[in-house]
């Protein structure tokens, strides 16, 4: 569905280069909840950003569903970011003097009465019916968030893309907003980015980063493949790895 080759986000400090992702090689499969994890810097975000069209790759490419971004012009790839993915961030960026409803409308491609509907459904499913006409600074922070996810869920995209979406909650709230992305698995694939392990009890696959490189992935214990397999990068690549078997990335990468 959504695949990295080889990417790199390089800053350039002088003569001095920083590599914020190098060589990444990810598959995102159809469906599928995968997790980011690795320390503050380790580029897990910075990844992210590639695989959304947030960010250009200085080396490597990325393809959704057979095209390349770099073979799209900016329109298109915005017009692929705003009808097919949707974003969660750390912070909600709800409009202050807009209501539940209406922010979640906000994200909505056309403001026509199926999107209505959907919004409502949304504000069923997430449990804020009670809330649907208050004002950002009268919800909890959970609150708060769950309005995010219903933005990003609007349009059903194909691939949520969730940046540290529980890292400002505690571990009660972030659990919760953990669940109810999980429930949209099998509706379309969740990139899910997090500092804290715990947080990716429902991911399929776990990848981990540190200083900008893949060191680690591994397949979740009772995980469910769907169409399109749920397959290693060691298996894409033409090499075969056990599930459950955290494989490092020297060997991922020919110990290169």
């Amino acid at each position: 569905m959504l695949q990295t080759n080889d990417v790199s986000l390089i800053y350039r400090n002088g003569e001095g280069v920083t590599y914020a992702v190098k060589k990444a090689n990810v598959t995102v499969n159809k469906g599928e909840f995968l997790g980011l994890v690795g320390p503050s810097g380790s580029g897990k975000s910075s990844l992210l950003y590639l695989m959304s069209g947030l960010k250009d790759a200085n080396e490597g490419d990325v393809t959704f569903e057979g095209n390349s971004y770099q073979a799209m012009q900016n329109g298109k790839l915005i017009d692929l970011r705003r009808k097919r993915y949707g974003f969660i961030f750390q912070q909600h960026f709800l409009i202050n003097y807009l209501s539940v409803f209406e922010n979640i409308m906000v994200g909505a491609l056309e403001q026509a009465a199926p999107a209505r509907k959907r919004a409502n459904e949304l504000i069923a499913e997430l449990g804020l019916e009670k809330q649907s006409n208050r004002l950002p600074w009268q919800l909890s922070i959970g609150q708060r968030q769950r309005v995010a996810i219903a933005r990003a869920l609007i349009n059903e995209p194909a691939i949520v893309f969730a940046d540290e979406p529980t890292a400002a909650l505690d571990q009660t709230t972030g659990h919760q907003v953990v669940d109810l992305l999980a429930q949209y698995r099998g509706h379309g694939s969740i990139v899910f980015v997090t500092h804290d392990p715990e947080m990716l009890s429902k991911a399929d696959r776990v990848i981990r980063m540190r200083d900008g490189e893949i060191v680690s992935e591994e397949k979740q214990n009772g995980a469910h493949s769907r169409e399109g397999e749920i397959v290693s990068e060691e298996k894409r690549n033409g090499s075969h790895a056990r599930e459950g078997v955290m494989i490092s990335n020297e060997k991922r990468n020919g110990n290169r």
